[in-house]
């Protein structure tokens, strides 16, 4: 099947160049690139993600994942035992 297509003046240049550099017309060329793309659509999709818990609640109710800094710093005081180094005057965020 026969079909025009415009390119920039640029992508033109780059198109016969590779096709030159690689002793294919540039017709030949074209069909070729655009099939290894349509190639790469085709497979198959991955499946979603999907996440699996084990029992359990849910979150604990003083879990605010909105303030993923605050667990770390639970965390920090949890196992410091409450340790702030001398001079820090920072609050947790």
């Amino acid at each position: 099947m026969r079909t025009t297509i415009s390119l920039e003046d640029r992508l033109a240049i780059q198109v016969r160049r590779e096709a030159a550099l690689r002793g294919l017309s540039v017709s030949r060329f074209i069909a070729d690139t655009l099939n290894d793309a349509l190639k790469q659509r085709d497979h198959e999709p991955d499946q979603p993600f999907r996440l699996v818990t084990v029992g359990g609640a849910g979150l604990l109710p003083e879990v605010d994942l909105g303030r993923p800094r605050a667990l770390e710093v639970a965390e920090d005081e949890s196992n410091l035992g409450g340790f702030q180094p001398s001079g820090f005057r920072g609050s947790a965020q």
